[in-house]
């Protein structure tokens, strides 16, 4: 599509985020919450509706819930309600879902995200809870279904944005900022292959200018930020065409399919049965005291933006620096306890994003698993800024040392290694007379003006002095032989 065609229309794009909650049992009942085990085993009579048995609301659903709205800026309704949406399918036992319909713990809730080099706000019309439904599987070669019900009845928390997302960017941005919040608050692992976070995008266009959003369109089975975006993408030059020809848009629900980046239809929204949505007649109303809502805000964590906040303002970290760092949870909250150990914060940034962030990629392990803790890497950056070891000689000698020797500390692993810099000026201002003596022709070089021999000089006296030199004072020395 030529970009004069595109640039007549607007898109607009409403995302729906399902998120699995961490907890150990089930919305309803107690059955275990867990991922991967034989089919079929996390089931009671309670998950498969039998006649006469009764749910219970899962406490700490409602206040995973309760911390999403929190931490999205939304109102928290302290009078709930529950509903039953009725539809029958294979993988539904109870041929209905308890989910809240017109009362939703959480409303009017905006999300900003960084795009590029602006923030943009994004609204949040509503969290509610539900449960999972269960899973139907075909595979290949075969005619038949099969149904693992594990699922069903897994809490679920659907994030329900206003249509305010305009580009593919700005869609995946704003669901890496979910994504990072539920892994911050420890409510879910994010795991969109997993299917623990899913997402379905609403999309349309408009022409510009236009006071009348066009009719939209429902995008289904996307199990990637990347294939979201390409979702919207195709969908709305696909739309842009449709109505350049002519045509009109038809209000339907459309899969995506990964291998050609294209979506297909699969049905009309037109011919959809009713929910029948009516109040759920076993649970009783769910009230949300202060006392227990003031709980919850006490229990939360530093958030990403908080953290991102911090980072560039108090820290004085580059908007790059702050954004790599709080990208993975883990990462962020060891940062932020270095930093509290050190004055030198973008030494330590940059230990973080480069040795130590190397040796966990090397090994595919988790910030969970680096056998360091933070003061023994603020100690390495000390002995650096006191000048009693250089970077190279910390980071290709000392620091392997100590993740082979955890326990050490890093004055003391410096000195058991004789790598502590020779501070005595007059013998290393011998060492520099010694490189300058062995090199004449090319003293008289430099002299000539050819300054950029000065790095061999350095790596020579380097050579000389096993690398334990201090860099800053060897520098002058040189440079003072040298133009002397």
């Amino acid at each position: 599509m030529d970009e004069a065609t595109l640039a007549k229309y607007q898109p607009v794009i409403g995302l729906e985020v399902h998120a699995q909650l961490l907890t150990h049992s089930k919305m309803y009942s107690s059955d275990e919450n867990e991922y991967g085990v034989a089919p079929n085993t996390n089931l009671s009579v309670i998950t498969l509706g039998h006649p006469g048995t009764l749910p219970m609301v899962n406490r700490t659903a409602v206040e995973f819930a309760m911390k999403m709205g929190l931490a999205t800026n939304c109102q928290i309704r302290r009078d709930n309600l529950f509903a039953r949406k009725n539809y029958f399918y294979p993988d539904l036992p109870k041929g209905y879902q308890i989910t809240q319909d017109k009362t939703p713990i959480c409303y009017d809730g905006h999300l900003e995200v960084r795009v590029g080099e602006e923030t943009k706000r994004i609204g949040i019309t509503r969290i509610h809870m539900e449960e999972d439904a269960g899973k139907s599987m075909h595979l290949a070669g075969e005619t038949e279904t099969l149904v693992d019900l594990n699922r069903a009845g897994v809490p679920l928390i659907e994030i329900v944005s206003e249509p305010d997302i305009r580009t593919g960017d700005e869609a995946y941005t704003y669901l890496t900022e979910i994504k990072k919040l539920v892994e911050y608050l420890g409510i879910c692992d994010g795991n969109m292959e997993e299917g623990s976070l899913r997402c379905d995008a609403n999309i349309s266009v408009m022409l510009k200018g236009a006071d009348k959003f066009g009719m939209k369109v429902e995008v289904k089975n996307m199990n990637s930020f990347r294939n979201v975006q390409r979702a919207i993408a195709y969908e709305v030059e696909r739309q842009i065409n449709l109505l350049e020809a002519g045509g009109e848009v038809v209000s339907e629900t459309r899969g995506f399919d990964a291998a050609s980046g294209t979506t297909n239809g699969q049905r009309s929204k037109e011919t959809l049965n009713d929910y029948r949505y009516f109040p759920e007649p076993d649970l009783p109303p769910l009230v949300i005291s202060d006392e227990w809502l003031h709980r919850v805000a006490a229990e939360l964590p530093a958030l990403p933006q908080q953290l991102y906040s911090r980072f560039t303002g108090e820290l004085g970290l580059s908007s790059y620096d702050a954004s790599v760092l709080i990208d993975q949870k883990e990462v962020a909250l060891f940062f932020d306890d270095l930093s509290r150990l050190t004055p030198n914060a973008k030494a330590a940034a940059n230990w973080v994003m480069g040795p130590v962030k190397s040796y966990l990629n090397e090994r595919a392990l988790t910030m969970a698993d680096f056998p360091l803790d933070a003061a023994q890497l603020a100690g390495i950056i000390e002995l650096i800024d006191a000048g009693k070891i250089n970077y190279s000689v910390a980071s290709k000698q000392l620091f392997p040392h100590l993740l082979e020797h955890p326990t050490a500390n890093a004055t003391g692993a410096a000195e058991s290694l004789g790598l502590l810099t020779q501070a005595d000026n007059g013998e290393l201002a011998g060492l520099v007379q010694q490189v300058l003596d062995a090199n004449p022709a090319k003293v008289a070089e430099y002299r000539a003006g050819k300054k950029s021999l000065t790095g061999m000089f350095m790596g020579e006296l380097m050579k000389l002095t096993g690398g334990k030199a201090d860099p800053k004072l060897a520098n002058q020395l040189l440079r003072a032989g040298l133009d002397g």
